[in-house]
């Protein structure tokens, strides 16, 4: 039997290069139907604070989205990465509230709530780069939310944990390891699937 951590990195390589392929507006586009789908999402109408993330690169867009979280009164807590790759978050208070750091990624400037702030969310939208049928989700490998979804666990809560992506990385299979969570739902801009958990 192949080591899972080998076929998550195959699998991971494979996805990021069909991403880089994508023209802006292919992922314009995806943004734009994912934001329509989010919306109209029964977990995310009830929330009254959604955890999020700011969309970087070849990811499906989150701008837009997350905005229109904040009109619709949502609290929308959006992640600062630290040193040691763990989660900070902070409140987003609108674009003009998002600054670039020196890794490339723009993050709130907002007060700093720390990690167990996520604990507070009633849904949590999460990146990744693929989802398989039974809801393994396939992140970037840095176990960032590996720590927040364990953290979540720890505190006894249980968030919709809702992951955003293209439709061609719903995929039949995701090697599963013993610190991977399952997933409430998977998003696409053709559609949305919901799994037991």
């Amino acid at each position: 039997m192949r080591d899972p951590r080998a076929l998550k990195a195959a699998l991971r390589s494979e996805l990021l290069r069909v991403r880089r392929g994508l023209s802006a507006d292919a992922r314009d586009l995806a943004g734009t139907a994912l934001e329509s789908r989010v919306r109209d999402l029964p977990e995310l109408a009830r929330a009254h604070t959604v955890a999020a993330y700011v969309s970087m690169g070849s990811e499906p867009g989150t701008h837009g989205l997350i905005e229109s979280l904040r009109v619709a009164g949502r609290r929308v807590l959006l992640p600062v990465l630290l040193p040691d790759n763990d989660l900070d978050w902070a409140r987003y208070d609108g674009p003009d509230a998002l600054r670039r750091t020196e890794r490339g990624l723009l993050e709130p400037t907002g007060d700093r709530l720390g990690p167990q702030a996520v604990t507070e969310a009633e849904a949590l939208l999460l990146p990744g780069l693929a989802v398989d049928r039974s809801g393994v989700r396939l992140g970037r490998g840095g176990g960032s939310y590996d720590r927040v979804l364990a953290r979540l666990e720890a505190a006894g809560k249980s968030p919709a944990l809702v992951v955003l992506l293209y439709a061609n990385e719903v995929v039949e299979s995701v090697p599963r390891e013993a610190h991977d969570h399952l997933v409430d739902a998977v998003i696409t801009p053709v559609g949305v699937h919901h799994f037991a958990r």
